[in-house]
């Protein structure tokens, strides 16, 4: 992998409601930054696009980090680099939706309920992967709690992924706020790889593994 260059997204996006508040997800960022670290330590540059998260940057050389907060800057960075990178791994958990309208001042309490008016957020990978080029390698992440493999096989076809990785919140160990992972590796051409439960770190390898060997293929 010298000399490959690699986007990797990361971690939650905070959507604001008003200087204090935010819509957000329960993501640590565990996963991407172990890729961006496996993809480093194979000879890749990484560019390492993170949301809000308490992990500190990672410390190899060839690993450039950029914070972001919202699911539109997170957009702006990776899409500043999409178009020069040769694989493109989308591991953030990007918010849905953010508020219509954002306060200026704190929300103050008033009344027993409160009516948000939330809209889409970009799709940053769909809306990449509408400029993909056939050389580039694009990974999705989808992390499902019902109907994993159909809803996985879905986002793979509508965002021109060439890989899924899927992992679900039933499976103990596996998900938010933990070390290790349990997934399945679902491919554009129709394999699908079952690991067992293993620490983020081995997940990555795994990942990382399969992603070179699909383009050693195609070399």
């Amino acid at each position: 992998m010298q000399h490959m260059r690699v986007l990797v997204t990361a971690g939650p996006t905070y959507e604001p409601l008003d200087p204090v508040r935010f819509i957000g997800n329960h993501s640590t960022g565990k996963m991407g930054y172990a890729l961006a670290e496996t993809f480093a330590a194979a000879g890749a540059d990484v560019t390492l696009v993170s949301g809000p998260t308490s992990l500190p940057n990672p410390g190899h050389p060839h690993i450039h980090t950029q914070r972001v907060q919202t699911a539109d800057e997170m957009y702006a960075a990776a899409a500043a680099v999409a178009g020069t990178a040769d694989v493109w791994v989308f591991a953030a958990a990007v918010a849905d939706y953010k508020p219509a309208h954002v306060a200026p001042e704190k929300i103050k309490k008033a009344g027993d309920t409160l009516t948000l008016e939330l809209v889409k957020n970009v799709d940053i990978a769909a809306t990449l992967g509408k400029t993909k080029r056939p050389e580039q390698f694009s990974v999705g992440f989808a992390l499902e709690t019902t109907n994993e493999e159909a809803h996985a096989l879905d986002k793979l076809q509508r965002k021109n992924f060439d890989l899924v990785v899927l992992n679900s919140l039933r499976d103990a160990g596996a998900g938010f706020r933990h070390d290790t992972n349990k997934v399945t590796l679902l491919e554009a051409g129709g394999q699908m790889t079952t690991f067992e439960l293993k620490p983020k770190a081995d997940v990555a390898r795994d990942i990382v593994q399969t992603i070179f060997a699909r383009l050693s293929r195609h070399a």
